[in-house]
């Protein structure tokens, strides 16, 4: 049914059904073994990066083409989402490898590592001992030339489209425009200015890049579509905390949520939960809870010192002899988080990151969200559209909306604490300030009751809406 509904990656090439047929998806697509991963092995980590960064070049653009394709399966050729997050449970194990691979290549003294951030990723880049970099070219991670190429692509396919509904709309305003006048209507046909002219034109000065910077910042944007309504009540909160940011490369080792009802009453509960932080108070949140995972050997053999610094979770502490179950081959943990999604609105903050690991975690939520079922709101643009303190200024140039400020700016936590980074504590507090923060709206007759606010619960959410 794929081979059908997509027949290209989303790097526009055709897709080699039959190669994907033969994979090992539950057993492994990569090369080496475990001896292939000490120093001093007798196979050449250099041919095995090599062979792996083939493997991963061809699935990684599948895997990003399967959420438009199954989205815009509008005949329901594609049934079922297994298949994407098959082939991410593997390229995750993959990438274990590589990274092991390449640490190999150190410890035996073939190559140094630095990492190089180039526009949209960073990517690690290996330097040769010899000083041969040429050598090392068919083993340089790619992922940044793979992720601009493809920015840049949607960029001129949005631009096109732009030109084509101005070309339709010219059309249909032919016959009452003028020439001039249409120059002027549509304000992308600039008139041609001479070179006299153009270097006339004075510098623009700090407050006009302030101004223009602040007119962009305003705009209308994707992410509106999880703004809530006037009528959004019992919603649960949910924040993840994971090896890094790619949800086909990385692992889901903390989930935190719990519930909190916007307008009405909470339930009475029996105890009150208790927090990491001991300053938190659980006021009207409900139904705490906090899930801990498990990564695989290789995975928990890399470490991840970012990761340990940022959140206090030492992933080298989370390999099998720990116990915990890795949350993509849990069936039941995912079946009951998606439970929970299902039965109310889920609040996330960013949430467009949450919900791109369900897709490729968690088993029959793309079905769910595809359905209708699932209906996201995100206090990112919360704070976007609503907290004037958000707006771009000299220290934050694209506005400050990060968790951890804005639900300071709402009084969920004070100057002297941060955003803790574990899940639980994070949905708290996004939970809070968003109660707060639709409270002040309310009050004001802005946000969900101004003049362009949604009725109804609000948030993103496919097909019919509530």
């Amino acid at each position: 049914m794929w081979s059908a509904a997509m027949p290209k990656d989303a790097d526009g090439h055709a897709i080699d059904w039959n190669w994907v047929r033969t994979l090992d998806l539950a057993g492994g697509v990569s090369c080496a073994s475990d001896a292939d991963l000490e120093a001093g092995a007798a196979s050449d980590p250099h041919d095995l990066i090599a062979r792996d960064y083939a493997v991963r070049d061809r699935l990684e653009p599948i895997i990003a083409q399967c959420s438009t394709a199954f989205m815009t399966d509008f005949d329901r050729i594609i049934a079922s989402y297994r298949l994407p997050r098959a082939l991410a449970y593997a390229n995750r194990r993959l990438n274990d490898e590589l990274a092991l691979l390449i640490a190999r290549g150190v410890a035996e003294g073939r190559w140094t590592v630095t990492e190089e951030r180039r526009r949209r990723a960073t990517v690690p880049v290996l330097h040769a001992t010899d000083g041969n970099d040429a050598a090392l070219a068919d083993i340089q991670d790619r992922s940044a030339d793979v992720a601009n190429a493809r920015a840049d692509r949607r960029g001129r396919q949005r631009e096109q489209e732009r030109a084509g509904r101005r070309d339709m709309m010219r059309a249909n305003l032919g016959s009452a425009t003028s020439q001039a006048g249409s120059a002027m209507l549509f304000g992308d046909d600039k008139p041609t200015r001479s070179a006299t002219s153009q270097s006339s034109q004075p510098e623009k000065s700090a407050q006009d890049v302030a101004n223009a910077r602040l007119r962009d910042y305003r705009r209308p944007d994707w992410r509106d579509a999880y703004l809530p309504g006037r009528d959004v009540d019992a919603v649960m909160g949910i924040d993840i905390e994971t090896t890094g940011i790619d949800p086909a490369r990385v692992y889901v080792i903390d989930v935190g949520f719990e519930f909190m009802n916007m307008n009405s009453p909470s339930p009475a509960q029996t105890s009150a939960y208790q927090y990491e932080q001991d300053y938190y108070e659980a006021g009207d949140a409900y139904g705490q809870s906090r899930l801990a995972f498990g990564v695989p050997a290789r995975a928990a053999r890399l470490g991840n010192e970012f990761i340990r610094e940022l959140t206090g979770i030492d992933v080298r502490e989370r390999g099998p002899e720990s116990g915990l179950r890795l949350f993509d081959e849990w069936p039941a943990a995912q079946q009951g988080l998606l439970r929970r999604l299902e039965a109310q609105p889920y609040v996330a903050h960013n949430a467009a990151f949450e919900h791109g690991f369900f897709m490729l975690n968690v088993a029959g939520y793309a079905e769910s969200y595809r359905a209708g079922n699932i209906t996201i709101i995100d206090t990112m643009p919360m704070s976007k559209r609503w907290d004037p303190g958000s707006a771009p200024s000299e220290e934050h140039p694209y506005g400050d909306n990060k968790l951890d400020s804005y639900a300071k700016r709402q009084g969920a936590l004070d100057a002297e604490h941060h955003e803790r980074h574990l899940g639980l504590e994070d949905a708290h507090v996004m939970l809070v300030a968003m109660k707060h923060h639709l409270g002040v709206l309310r009050a004001e007759g802005r946000g969900p009751w101004g003049s362009d606010g949604k009725g109804g619960v609000g948030g993103k959410r496919c097909g019919r809406r509530w």
